[in-house]
């Protein structure tokens, strides 16, 4: 059977088999070779995504997944004193909670592979924009959300990472590199666009093949068309499935 790929995350994550999107564009990269299963919840910080371990990833599965990405703390970084502050976790909170969610992977399978991410910037002038646009003249002119304190959410993030000797991907920083990230990257100074999903699919494929994931060196579940004989097809089938 295909190798399950699960994707963990917040919207970030569950927006992320949209068109464009990156979790899409990893389920293709990985045809036919591992199933790629998005499990994104819009809103949830690491607090609540505890309660949907055991749901998820029940400990006494007979296939537990064999590579999971962690996506969270886009919402964990909401700003106290600000319309998103219901979300907001405390820092050293966050980074136990990430280390909860890794352990119970663990447990549930000691060789998934397992990818932190960190959230990616915040466009102020964005958030903002996307504030009047819901609110009109009722917005309060002040972002939930802040690129200083999410990068340090992020930093967190890769500091768990190197203490349980896990892969990670730095999106934070990453997107930065690029002039003009506010727009390239982020529809509404939060949210991917399809330039910023390119990204973050870019970097999963890069950690996974780096570690043992690799779709390239992985085979195909059943055999490819090229290697069916038409006059006997069977043969192939007894070859590649017995």
């Amino acid at each position: 059977m295909r190798p399950e790929i699960v994707l963990f995350g917040d919207s970030i994550t569950q927006q992320s088999f949209r068109s464009g999107g990156w979790g899409a564009a990893l389920a293709d990269s990985y045809s036919r070779k591992a199933d790629v299963k998005v499990r994104g919840y819009g809103g949830y910080n690491t607090r609540w995504a505890l309660f949907l371990l055991q749901h998820l990833f029940p400990l006494d599965s007979k296939k537990p997944p064999a590579a999971a990405t962690i996506f969270f703390g886009a919402n964990d970084a909401a700003v106290l004193g600000r319309t998103g502050e219901r979300q907001h976790v405390p820092i050293e909170e966050y980074k136990e909670n990430l280390r909860k969610i890794v352990l119970h992977l663990k447990e549930c399978s000691p060789t998934i592979l397992i990818v932190l991410i960190t959230p990616p910037p915040v466009d102020e002038d964005g958030r903002n924009e996307f504030a009047r646009s819901l609110y009109g003249k009722d917005a309060s002119g002040l972002p939930e959300r802040m690129n200083e304190v999410t990068g340090v959410y992020a930093k967190k993030c890769i500091e768990l990472a190197e203490e349980m000797g896990l892969r990670s991907i730095n999106l934070w920083s990453t997107m930065q590199e690029t002039e003009g990230w506010q727009k390239k990257f982020l529809s509404d100074g939060l949210h991917l666009t399809p330039e910023g999903n390119a990204v973050v699919h870019q970097e999963v494929v890069k950690v996974f093949s780096e570690a043992w994931l690799s779709a390239a060196e992985m085979p195909y579940d059943f055999p490819h068309h090229s290697e069916i004989d038409g006059k006997n097809p069977e043969k192939a089938f007894q070859q590649r499935c017995i």
